[in-house]
């Protein structure tokens, strides 16, 4: 047809960006927001863990943070942690599309939850890869981190799981990685 205007469509519906501590994912899904033609919510696993009453925040039953940065989550965070994946997916389901912020500290086990909260959703899974090394020093920088965490799960959270498409924030800034998984998108 001629003079019709071409709308770019974009069919996912749940974004998931998987990287370690420091690695660039809320920066990724800020660009994300800022060039998609469609809105997106975003959401955080930081935020999910700001939200923890203070008695589940340093807390077996909960989550705890070693001073060497390593994390250990308890049975109520588990529990909380999957009301939380179906709250996500139930607004993805009432028409929201949504970018999720996550860390998997299990690895495969912790994709396996989100499948699960997410089935039957058109989801894009992405790997945020950063050298442990700059991510070390994104740590330093922020100071809201202890150190060590961004060395310790800059690898581990990859392990077993299978992405879509990656990305790597060692030498690559936050919206040319958001560009990227932008383009994947868009049909």
């Amino acid at each position: 047809m001629a003079g019709a205007s071409t709308v770019a469509t974009v069919k996912t519906q749940v974004i998931v960006l998987n990287g370690g501590s420091s690695s660039g994912k809320t920066g990724i899904s800020k660009g994300l927001q800022a060039v998609l033609p469609v809105p997106f919510l975003a959401f955080g696993i930081d935020s999910f863990i700001d939200s923890l009453p203070a008695s589940l925040q340093a807390s077996g039953a909960g989550i705890e943070v070693a001073a060497d940065g390593g994390v250990a989550v308890g049975e109520e965070f588990r529990r909380l942690e999957a009301a939380w994946m179906a709250g996500v997916a139930a607004m993805v389901r009432a028409g929201a599309r949504v970018i999720v912020d996550d860390v998997f500290l299990g690895g495969a086990a912790s994709q396996r939850r989100w499948r699960q909260a997410l089935d039957g959703l058109a989801v894009l899974w992405v790997g945020v890869r950063c050298d442990p090394e700059a991510a070390t020093r994104r740590e330093f920088l922020r100071g809201d981190r202890i150190t060590g965490m961004a060395a310790s799960q800059a690898r581990v959270v990859h392990q077993g799981v299978v992405y879509d498409l990656e990305v790597d924030t060692t030498r690559t800034e936050s919206l040319p990685c958001a560009r990227t998984i932008a383009a994947s998108l868009v049909d």
